[in-house]
């Protein structure tokens, strides 16, 4: 089943306890905070029906049609198609959205590949896994994933301290487990489902841990609380001064775990420390890939909006203008070439899927994420000063301010005042406002911290290859480098680079 966007608003009109600025949220769909992502959530639905957008947004798998974001991918053609879809919406809502569950289902994925080791501890599990995998790609339910709990005080070991900073388990009951804590998720509050797992923790000596769980956590439950952060939308005045501000906010919630049932069926892992480990190692080795792609789109609106602005004022000729686009143009195409050469060299998964290459892709991330707060100031730069000084759309249609706004904001005939209000107006939202700072921090963290990503990073290039090529190079013994096997002999980048060793050490 594809779901309409009306089917998923009915879904999420039931008796959760939504918290916005202290008060009792009665509807999110209609609540002026949540109304646009939940209209956005629901327009990516309805594409699927759309006859324009319907043959790039679904994919037919065994007779049934389903939507490409969910299904497992097990060919180039699958992430193609996948990163299509993708540019698509973005395209047609004509913004950036991160949450909207294709950036995370690919983390239940991570899982499908790691089934042996859960039947370590119960084969159970393995088949609650496969069970929800099929449940996301046929039912079509808006899939999060909840990952950071508040933590404390981190020098302590969990149990050393209040024990709700980390989600464990309380209780084990017949019908399931009741787990107690907290986790924080964007989208939750307007969201179906989430990939509840472990954060980032010291385990300790512990083989075996009460927080050491995952499930999948249906988010109108009993005994869920959702605490948000303020929305930006409707609070930062008209909507053609803040159009990305008043659009694209993606509200974050701390989600309140208040003695909640978790039915044994729903249970992916439990008191098994390898497994969260493991997890937490590749919970990425999938998602990542849409999340990068979203930094490309985000390239896109700063080159574009600089470039306009450049334009605009005549400065595009001069060659500082020009070096300073390049610079954003570099990054973009860096990020561009990481996404395209992590499908063309894809990896193949423990459990038979296709991941993009791991090292392009965890590499591209980082790539993405460490230059965006530089690019960010080379797009202030280019677009000048006055994305901080122009006054407001009242300002511009006040009959006592009008002429003056129309005089000085007006650049020839083809820039004339309103478009460079607007212009001005997106570049402000973009690079400079509430959102904007918002935005840059949620990009920083959304995945995981900078060490966690570097950490991805060392785990997956290939070391073994540099140490080979000098290994011959030096010409240094054998006791050196022993037992030289690329890291993925599935990978073709590593079977051409091994053959090229190969014949230099001969």
């Amino acid at each position: 089943m594809i779901r309409t966007g009306d089917q998923y608003r009915d879904s999420i009109r039931d008796n959760r306890e939504v918290y916005m600025n202290g008060e009792r949220v009665k509807d999110v769909t209609r609540h002026p905070m949540f109304k646009p992502l939940v209209d956005i959530r629901a327009r990516i639905y309805d594409m699927a029906h759309d006859s324009e957008t319907a043959d790039v947004m679904t994919v037919e798998q065994d007779g049934e049609v389903n939507a490409v974001g969910n299904a497992l991918p097990y060919t180039q053609e699958d992430w193609w198609a996948k990163r299509r879809a993708t540019d698509t919406v973005l395209e047609t809502i004509g913004g950036v959205v991160t949450r909207v569950g294709d950036e995370t289902v690919g983390e239940m994925w991570s899982l499908y590949d790691g089934q042996d080791l859960l039947n370590e501890v119960d084969p159970q599990f393995s088949k609650n896994i496969q069970s929800h995998i099929k449940k996301v790609l046929h039912e079509d339910p808006f899939h999060v994933s909840a990952n950071t709990d508040p933590k404390g005080d981190r020098s302590l070991a969990p149990q050393d301290q209040d024990p709700d900073m980390l989600l464990h388990v309380v209780k084990e009951t017949d019908a399931g487990i009741v787990v107690r804590g907290a986790k924080y998720e964007t989208a939750a509050a307007y969201a179906n489902q989430a990939f509840t797992k472990p954060t980032i923790a010291n385990w300790g000596n512990a083989e075996m841990s009460d927080y050491a769980v995952g499930f999948i956590c249906d988010l109108n439950s009993p005994g869920l609380k959702f605490i948000c952060r303020g929305g930006f939308a409707g609070t930062r005045g008209d909507e053609r001064d803040y159009p990305l501000t008043n659009r694209f906010d993606e509200v974050d919630t701390i989600v309140i775990f208040d003695n909640v049932l978790i039915p044994w069926e729903n249970v992916l892992f439990y008191r098994h420390t390898k497994a969260a480990t493991f997890i937490r190692a590749t919970l990425h080795r999938y998602s990542a890939f849409a999340f990068v792609q979203r930094t490309l789109k985000q390239a896109d609106q700063m080159i574009g909006t600089a470039l306009f602005n450049a334009r605009q004022t005549g400065l595009e000729k001069q060659q500082a203008v020009q070096e300073k686009l390049s610079q954003l143009a570099i990054w973009r195409e860096g990020i561009n070439a990481h996404l395209t050469a992590a499908i063309a060299l894809g990896e193949r998964s423990p459990a038979g899927l296709l991941m993009p290459n791991q090292s392009l892709l965890m590499t591209g991330r980082c790539h993405a994420l460490d230059n965006l707060p530089a690019m960010m100031h080379i797009a202030r730069e280019l677009c000048g000063g006055q994305i901080c000084v122009t006054p407001n759309v009242a300002t511009f249609e006040s009959p006592e301010t009008k002429p003056w706004m129309d005089k000085y904001y007006t650049i020839n005939d083809s820039w004339m005042a309103e478009d460079r209000r607007k212009l001005l107006a997106y570049a402000r939202d973009l690079l400079n406002s509430d959102y904007a700072g918002h935005r840059l921090t949620f990009q920083l963290f959304a995945q995981s911290p900078p060490f966690a990503q570097y950490g991805a990073v060392y785990r997956n290039f290939d070391w073994d290859g540099p140490l080979s090529f000098v290994k011959a190079g030096a010409n240094l013994s054998d006791t050196v480098v022993k037992g030289f096997k690329p890291r993925n002999s599935d990978c073709a980048v590593h079977q051409y680079y091994g053959e090229q060793l190969k014949d230099a050490a001969e």
